[in-house]
């Protein structure tokens, strides 16, 4: 069943009108759900209305983007690739060093080193905003709200959401080649592990998952490194707050999972997120109903990285009649980049 809305029909009722998905693209508060027609500076008021001068503006999802997920910013301007060289060791095994120093004309065995790459593309985005002199003598008069500015401001805001959006579940139209934290290709996918919201596992449920979860991590990166940052939808993390079962009334299972998180992996952030809920990520993941998403890495810049390689920046205005002005804001920006892949391991379902 759809959500609906009631809106006036012009005729002195209301009639029912179905939201529309946001596709998981724009995670916003509508403000009371204002309908677009209703806009504009021309409002009938009387002579005992009064104008506050407080505006109210919409609300957005935002986050910090460097808590889940390392970046750069500036390296790199203005070219169309960022290229990052992988080295590796390439030798034996280490007894392979065994020397014989009784046999003649004894070989010694080599040790090794190889380099790889991996290339980011590089995306351009600009966009313009332009406003009549019209549009400025009116704001002027309105003496309340200043088009201009509130032009400017969501041009800045349609930039931090849209890469936000990129840095955790990338690109829609070209999710290979800009993909997003959830959404690498090249990371450990397990389809079995969390097959239902942590929240509603029971007691002995969720303590097999406490149990088994970090060494199914470390197992996977060939017992190198232990995770340090558990991403996890928003809906789940939101229920965590309940007990962890009626012999410990007093314990959330969020507490649980954090103290064991802070025994075995120092450092460890639990990190709830919108973006790893089904319906704001299934358009990139092309699945029907998307994927409850759950990932386990390194926040670490030499095992994923996201690049800013030109920030947001704008253009000086000018006009060519004296009547229209215009200018622009342009930026760059990348996919995130898995360089250890083994070191990224998500849990969907």
């Amino acid at each position: 069943m759809k959500t609906i809305r009631y809106i006036d029909n012009g005729k002195g009722g209301k009639e029912a009108v179905p939201l529309k998905s946001t596709q998981g693209l724009v995670l916003s508060n509508a403000n009371g759900d204002i309908s677009q027609t209703s806009t504009g500076f021309q409002i009938a008021i009387d002579t005992l209305t009064y104008i506050r001068k407080q505006i109210v503006e919409q609300k957005f999802y935002e986050f910090d983007i460097n808590e889940l997920v390392p970046w750069t910013i500036g390296e790199g301007a203005f070219n169309q690739n960022i290229l990052t060289n992988l080295s590796f060791l390439t030798g034996g095994d280490f007894e392979e060093g065994y020397i014989n120093t009784g046999a003649s004309s004894s070989k010694a065995a080599e040790s090794n080193a190889a380099v790889a790459s991996k290339t980011q593309k590089v995306r351009n985005w600009a966009k313009r905003v332009s406003y009549s002199l019209f549009d400025i003598e009116q704001a002027l008069a309105s003496n309340n709200w200043d088009l201009i500015a509130a032009k400017h401001r969501a041009r800045k805001k349609e930039w931090d959401l849209g890469i936000q959006r990129q840095a955790m579940i990338g690109s829609v139209t070209d999710n290979t080649n800009f993909p997003g934290l959830l959404t690498l290709g090249d990371a450990t996918v397990d389809t079995s592990t969390i097959t239902e919201p942590l929240a509603g596992m029971t007691a002995a449920e969720f303590n097999a998952f406490v149990k088994a979860v970090i060494g199914l991590y470390y197992a996977n990166t060939n017992n190198t490194v232990l995770p340090n940052r558990f991403v996890i939808p928003m809906s789940d993390y939101l229920g965590l707050g309940a007990a962890f079962s009626e012999t410990y009334p007093n314990v959330s299972k969020l507490k649980w999972l954090e103290d064991t998180f802070a025994v075995m992996c120092p450092g460890m952030k639990i990190i709830p997120n919108a973006f790893c809920e089904a319906t704001n990520n299934k358009t990139v993941l092309n699945v029907g109903t998307g994927y409850q998403c759950y990932a386990l890495y390194r926040h670490d810049p030499e095992s994923v990285l996201f690049n800013m390689p030109v920030d947001y920046t704008v253009t000086q205005p000018a006009t060519s009649d004296n009547f229209t002005f215009q200018d622009m804001a342009y930026g760059q920006f990348t996919g995130v980049g898995l360089f250890r892949n083994l070191e990224m391991y998500y849990m969907r379902y």
